[in-house]
């Protein structure tokens, strides 16, 4: 399909360590979400996706078609992928509205008019999310709390408007308003046409989402995949019933 992500045979390392071992998924549009043990590789995949040059990637990643795995990080946000990081970095001297407006006209220069419009629906967006207009002029990240933090990339998301959305973890730290302001935000941008990749070790961002699609990451492999049932029984079951079961392509 036209639209899908296509991984194929992945194998990820990082410093000569295997973290992730042909790997295979196939994902349509919808929401999709990734639970699996401490250690797993979930965090590897979603910055592997992304193109981060510490690791060390063989294997086919096609998005829409296109073969994406040799791409750069700036070519693959081109090309639509966007990355909600677990831990968000600090960046010094540049305005969260500078970056924002930065990227949306990446495909070209915009006139003072255009950039004025942007600039006042950004500020809109982020006082729907509880923020003022001070939260976008701030640098970016800097002196945020872990919080403000997940809703600045929340605000990203919904801003930049990506056709490929990794999140990893974004629901750690929050408060139960941050988590259902994630999961509105999630469903408002679910247009039928998105791919959204969730990984969470935790459920509550879950109880406000029912994903599509559910997978089960063990020791760099899928092992499971189900619809959202599949959430209850490894809440009661664990991931113990997993070892050493066969690795599944999905």
């Amino acid at each position: 399909m036209p639209n899908d992500l296509e991984i194929q045979d992945l194998k990820v390392s990082v410093a000569g360590k295997p973290i992730l071992n042909h790997l295979y998924l196939n994902l349509k549009p919808g929401i999709h979400v990734i639970l699996g043990p401490n250690g797993s590789g979930k965090s590897t995949l979603c910055n592997a996706l992304m193109g981060d040059p510490a690791f060390k990637v063989s294997g086919s990643i096609k998005f829409r078609g296109k073969e994406i795995s040799r791409l750069t990080p700036d070519k693959k946000a081109k090309a639509g992928l966007f990355l909600a990081f677990q831990n968000p970095e600090e960046i010094e001297g540049v305005k969260a509205s500078s970056l924002i407006r930065k990227v949306k006209s990446r495909n070209g220069r915009a006139d003072m008019n255009q950039m004025v419009a942007e600039h006042n629906q950004l500020v809109e967006m982020a006082k729907s999310f509880g923020m003022g207009e001070d939260f976008i002029s701030r640098e970016l990240n800097v002196g945020f709390s872990g919080g403000e933090k997940k809703r600045m990339e929340t605000l990203q998301m919904l801003a930049l408007e990506p056709k490929l959305i990794i999140l990893d973890e974004i629901d750690s730290g929050l408060d139960v308003d941050g988590v259902k302001l994630i999961a509105k935000t999630i469903k408002k941008m679910d247009d039928g046409e998105r791919i959204f990749l969730l990984v969470t070790h935790h459920s509550k961002l879950l109880k406000y989402i029912k994903p599509n699609y559910v997978y089960v990451l063990v020791d760099g492999q899928i092992v499971d995949s189900g619809d959202s049932k599949l959430i209850g029984r490894i809440e009661k079951q664990g991931y113990s019933s997993y070892a050493n079961k066969n690795k599944k392509k999905c």
